[in-house]
């Protein structure tokens, strides 16, 4: 397929049909020799499949997503039925292989090593014969296919997940004697700004005010994938007090299942806002909270109490970086000089 030149290689195939391999080793029409086998018929080998990554959205996941894109590809010749010559034109024995259709190569598998392995002719596109010039067929000039546009549709059901793939049956490049192999779309899920999922759940975080924490508040906390906004009213009857770093579930709102009407959850984490130094400036409000807080706890004795001053702005990246054991310690005597003896 055009569009996805990276994945067709050279658009006819990977190699030839070990059918025909046999064939060719025992001369015979169907593939196996005797006592190898059944003696049905042959079996059409498969062309490539074509796989390629795919991104979607949360969103895309939760609601679904139908999507259509155009796509060109290979398909048979519709003049020469994929013969490559004109009617009644005779092929000619492939000199380039011998009319075996594949040839001996050698492929770098690492720095010094190489492979033999068993390659399409690229003279014959694996046929084992060629047409004289003047017999080619005028559409495809011998190629046996050409270039058709197709429109794909491309569908993703709703609770589908990061990983899963998407496989439309035969469209991928079409080659002479092998059936169509498929594209697979690979799903691949951008970062979201507001949600994190795991399985069916759903995760997000919520920031209220010190004063909804104690209080409680009744608002729409978040917007979800489809655009609506949850509400939510707390306290409820035998609630407690939000505190940060507390989480919340939201039962039923998570991910819907693929192929169930079940939905998994949504689990708020609070993050609670605390005012700023300004807020300590009202004397008389504070003094009034005060009152209403429960009050602290009990003070720590100890025998001997000391008055220290602390910064309140110190970042925890600095903890552990202060000097050890005598990393601090600077020695006096750094001029180098002999040491002197103790006087008697």
């Amino acid at each position: 397929m055009s569009a996805f030149d990276s994945a067709r290689g050279n658009g006819m195939g990977a190699g030839p049909d070990i059918d025909e391999m046999l064939s060719q080793m025992f001369g015979m029409g169907g593939g196996m020799p005797p006592g190898f086998g059944g003696s049905g018929p042959r079996r059409t080998k498969k062309g490539d499949d074509e796989e390629h990554p795919y991104q979607v959205t949360l969103e895309d996941l939760y609601r679904g997503k139908t999507t259509k894109f155009a796509s060109t590809k290979n398909v048979i010749c519709s003049h020469c039925k994929g013969s490559g010559g004109k009617e009644k034109a005779k092929a000619k024995h492939c000199a380039s292989c011998q009319g075996k259709g594949s040839k001996q190569g050698l492929r770098s598998i690492g720095p010094g090593l190489v492979t033999q392995e068993t390659i399409i002719c690229a003279s014959c596109k694996g046929k084992g014969s060629v047409y004289a010039q003047k017999d080619k067929c005028k559409k495809c000039k011998g190629d046996r296919v050409t270039e058709a546009r197709k429109v794909l549709e491309i569908y993703i059901p709703r609770g589908s997940k990061e990983g899963d793939k998407i496989v439309l049956e035969g469209e991928a490049d079409q080659v002479p004697d092998q059936e169509p192999g498929d594209i697979i779309f690979g799903l691949v899920q951008t970062e979201h700004e507001t949600f994190k999922r795991s399985g069916a759940d759903l995760l997000a975080e919520i920031e209220i005010t010190l004063a909804e924490s104690l209080c409680g508040f009744s608002r729409v906390v978040v917007k979800h994938l489809d655009g609506r906004g949850l509400h939510i009213q707390h306290p409820q009857p035998n609630a407690r007090v939000l505190q940060p770093g507390q989480a919340i579930k939201v039962v039923g709102e998570g991910m819907p299942h693929k192929k169930k009407e079940l939905r998994g959850d949504l689990y708020l984490v609070i993050k609670v806002k605390f005012p700023d130094h300004e807020w300590l400036e009202d004397k008389q409000a504070l003094a009034k909270l005060k009152e209403l807080l429960p009050a602290p706890e009990p003070a720590i004795r100890a025998d001997v109490v000391d008055d220290v001053s602390y910064d309140d702005n110190a970042s925890l990246d600095e903890f552990g970086a202060g000097a050890e054991g005598d990393e601090g310690w600077v020695d006096d005597d750094e001029d180098g000089g002999e040491p002197q003896c103790a006087q008697q």
